[in-house]
């Protein structure tokens, strides 16, 4: 057998470098917590706010600001949720189907986490201006205990991301800005998951993968104002990642020892989606401001994982065109008091039949409450709360391990996703200098 195949043996093994965070918040493994404003409008509205908070989203935001703008802010994440199996069975060479065993019930395998934001924007004149964001896009660590019935699709996995956005945005006319801004993306990511040995007798294996790499995209937008209505659309770029790190075999026994191994520069090409993004804010009363959005993620592009040599793999993930649709409040209490609230609505980009206990996603509902006080004339705080209710969703893609050879074990995945849910803290504050 081909020492290589080793590392096809979870099938999607290099997935798990990013694709689990989606239980956390957000659609599939993006994280939206890039703002404590647009949290406590549930992400209504963004692309069509104004300022530094509103970099990420649209970068047309900051065209035409007089003062220079900051803004900072971190999000606590606290996942819950059961990853269960309801009849996984293992297909060892010459053996029937058997149980895969382990503990059945694995409870909030995703820790919890901190995601910080900022940004930062200057007036160049009173029309142009410059601004950064930089955020954690897709950041998350995953805890699977060693005798989990999922052992065999993820065990421990880490992702970190940092997205620096230099952008400038320019008011064109007194109704009309325009934007653009240059996503540059670092990821280091690493995994482990367990390797079935040919006996059930047998302890299982392990296998270790770690990566990172730079890659870039970009982001534009528009935004058009009247007195009362705003709109802003927005498209933000796919963007082709590449990790490049090593593989660690070990732990496999009798005809599979020989593909224990340590390879150095293993190469994994995959998409993060586009999104295409339109948002509306409208000042019904001097104090009511009404939000929209809508963002159409183009996770189709996410169709496959190519490894490159000396593995030479394309792994499938088949992943779907998803939306998410959200709508909101603002309301200005007094002078120093703004209060929020709103919903979204998100669709998984998962199919079933293709979901694992790697990405066990599922349409989900975020509601969202917060409010900001203006501490003085320059400063402003922000405090958000959103909960996140998922939909119960089958775990039933079918994998192999050591596919293609003598050795080949299928995995038959039969579990679900039950009862999941987060709860995500924000705060953050906002500097006119």
């Amino acid at each position: 057998m081909s020492p290589y195949k080793v590392s096809l043996a979870t099938g999607g093994a290099l997935f798990a470098l990013i694709g689990f965070s989606q239980a956390a918040n957000a659609q599939a493994f993006y994280l939206q917590e890039q703002s404590a404003r647009a949290a406590g409008r549930a992400f209504s509205g963004e692309a069509a706010d104004t300022g530094s908070a509103s970099i990420w989203w649209n970068p047309a935001s900051i065209g035409g600001i007089e003062n220079g703008d900051g803004t900072i802010s971190a999000s606590v994440i606290l996942p819950r949720g059961e990853v269960v199996d309801s009849g996984t069975l293992i297909v060892r060479p010459g053996q029937p189907a058997a149980p895969v065993g382990g503990n059945g019930i694995t409870r909030n395998p995703i820790n919890n986490g901190v995601l910080p934001s900022g940004a930062i924007a200057v007036p160049l004149n009173d029309r142009i201006a410059l601004g950064v964001s930089i955020t954690s896009p897709y950041s998350f660590t995953t805890d699977y205990p060693s005798d989990s019935w999922a052992r065999y699709s993820a065990d421990k996995t880490k992702l970190r991301t940092i997205d620096i956005q230099p952008s400038i945005g320019v008011a064109v006319t007194d109704w009309l800005r325009v934007g653009a801004g240059l996503n540059i993306e670092y990821t280091d990511a690493s995994l482990s998951n367990a390797l079935p040995n040919l006996a059930a007798t047998l302890p299982d294996g392990r296998q270790e993968l770690k990566g990172d790499g730079w890659d870039f995209g970009w982001t534009a937008g528009v935004q058009l104002h009247s007195n009362r209505f705003t709109l802003g659309l927005s498209y933000k770029s796919a963007i082709e990642h590449t990790l490049k790190g090593d593989l660690t075999v070990s732990g496999l026994v009798g005809p599979l020892a020989t593909s224990n191994m340590a390879l150095s520069g293993i190469e994994a090409k995959f998409y993060t989606p586009s999104q295409a993004i339109a948002g509306a804010r409208f000042a019904a009363t001097d104090k009511l401001t009404l939000n929209a959005q809508v963002i159409r993620y183009g996770w189709d592009k996410f169709d496959a994982i190519r490894l490159g040599a000396p593995v030479n793999a394309v792994l499938p993930e088949n992943y779907r065109t998803s939306w998410s649709y959200a709508g909101g409040v603002d309301y200005a209490v007094s002078p120093k008091v703004t209060l929020r609230a709103g919903v979204q609505r998100a669709t998984t980009p998962t199919q079933d039949t293709e979901r694992d206990a790697r990405v066990p996603d599922s349409d989900r509902w975020n509601f969202g409450v917060g409010g900001s006080y203006a501490a003085s004339k320059k400063l402003s705080l922000d405090l958000a709360a959103n909960y996140v209710s998922f939909a119960d969703a089958p775990i039933d893609r079918v994998t192999a391990a050591y596919a293609g050879t003598a050795a080949q074990t299928p995995i038959l995945t039969d579990g679900e996703l039950r009862n999941a849910s987060a709860v995500v803290l924000t705060a953050g504050a906002r500097l006119k200098f």
